[in-house]
């Protein structure tokens, strides 16, 4: 879809959720199509705290940091998304003018994924491997169903869980959810907005911010939350999306400035030449 922006919505803290809407409503009612993909990590410390579920990350031989899903946390995480961030995130379009419609992974299986068996993990320094973490890997994504909406002028509004291969809801991380959906539906834009000014060169110095970042092979050099947002986006990049930008989601018109030039462009990096034996 020529014009699509997908904007994925930082769950962190931070992260200005009314003023992304209103800036979305502002784009959409300027004839802009625009899809939201939203997580909501910090809706989810909170509820879990006050519910007594014990929290887990756990960090992946490449440095990328993940929400350990137990079964106890898939609970609350629905119970977060879908019950407290989603309808947020819905009356907040609702008051800017927008259509709006909230779609979990489950509703209608929109978004289908494979189970992990197994995720591997550095524990204490050692690699382990974690049997009991409901989590997925994003297979496909019902772009009909979102053509349908956006052809109808309703901007749909995306959240984890996913739906696996035996009908159950499995985690599924909500930055890939929005690069699967952008590479899906053609997206001219993927605009990850997050409680920072983009990409760092020193994460305590946002000064250090970087306008491009190239995306090779290697895991992005970038912790914590971050390093998944990169990954998601060389996956997007890859599937042909035009244009990937990581912003603040903290300022006025978040949207609106990703587009326009702020926070940090990313790219691939030129392939390597096959180096051929004299």
């Amino acid at each position: 879809m020529d014009g699509l922006v997908v904007v994925k919505i930082g769950g962190a803290s931070g992260v200005d959720p009314d003023g992304v809407c209103a800036d979305v409503a502002a784009l959409v009612r300027a004839g802009r199509r625009v899809v939201l993909v939203h997580g909501g990590s910090a809706a989810v410390d909170d509820l879990a705290a006050r519910l007594g579920v014990p929290q887990r990350h756990l960090v992946s031989p490449s440095g990328v940091t993940t929400r350990h899903t137990d079964a106890a946390t898939l609970r609350v995480l629905q119970l977060a998304l879908l019950g407290q961030v989603r309808p947020a995130v819905l009356a907040a379009l609702g008051r800017g003018g927008v259509r709006a419609v909230g779609l979990s992974g489950l509703d209608a299986n929109l978004l289908r994924a494979e189970r992990r068996a197994a995720v591997r993990a550095v524990v204490d320094g050692r690699r382990v491997l974690v049997r009991d973490d409901h989590s997925g890997r994003i297979t496909s994504v019902d772009g009909g169903l979102l053509r349908l909406l956006l052809a109808d002028g309703v901007t749909p509004v995306v959240s984890p869980p996913a739906v696996a291969e035996d009908g159950l809801p499995v985690n599924a991380n909500a930055d890939r959810v929005a690069a699967a959906v952008a590479v899906e539906l053609g997206a001219q834009a993927l605009v990850f907005l997050t409680a920072a000014p983009g990409l760092l060169a020193d994460p305590a110095d946002d000064a250090s911010l970087l306008a491009e970042h190239e995306l090779g092979e290697d895991t992005p050099v970038a912790g914590g939350g971050m390093a998944v947002k990169l990954v998601a986006a060389r996956e997007a990049l890859r599937g042909g999306v035009r244009s990937v930008v990581v912003s603040d989601g903290r300022v006025a018109s978040p949207v609106g400035r990703a587009l326009d030039g702020g926070g940090t462009r990313l790219r691939l990096a030129p392939a390597a030449p096959v180096r051929r034996p004299a």
